[in-house]
């Protein structure tokens, strides 16, 4: 009871088969493929790029990027309405 048997998984590929048909199922795996290959990539992309930056500077040591977050960040003292 546990377990079920090829009979009754050919019965069940079966029904999904007639209820979504052939090229849906096709659909879905080929975009389950890609989806898999993208995060592969991904993932392959993401060591490197983590890579670089540990080796960028060395541990213990701070760099001074102010001109960068000057650009991008605005200081705005907060004021609270009492």
């Amino acid at each position: 009871m546990g377990s079920f048997s090829i009979w009754h998984w050919l019965i069940v590929l079966l029904i999904v088969v007639m209820v979504f048909g052939t090229k849906k199922l096709k659909n879905i795996g080929s975009d389950l493929g890609g989806a898999v290959k993208g995060f592969k990539d991904g993932m392959k992309d993401g060591a490197s790029t983590d890579d670089s930056a540990t080796t960028s500077a060395p541990a213990g040591q701070v760099t001074n990027n102010s001109t960068a977050a000057d650009k991008t960040t605005i200081d705005v003292e907060a004021k609270h309405k009492s």
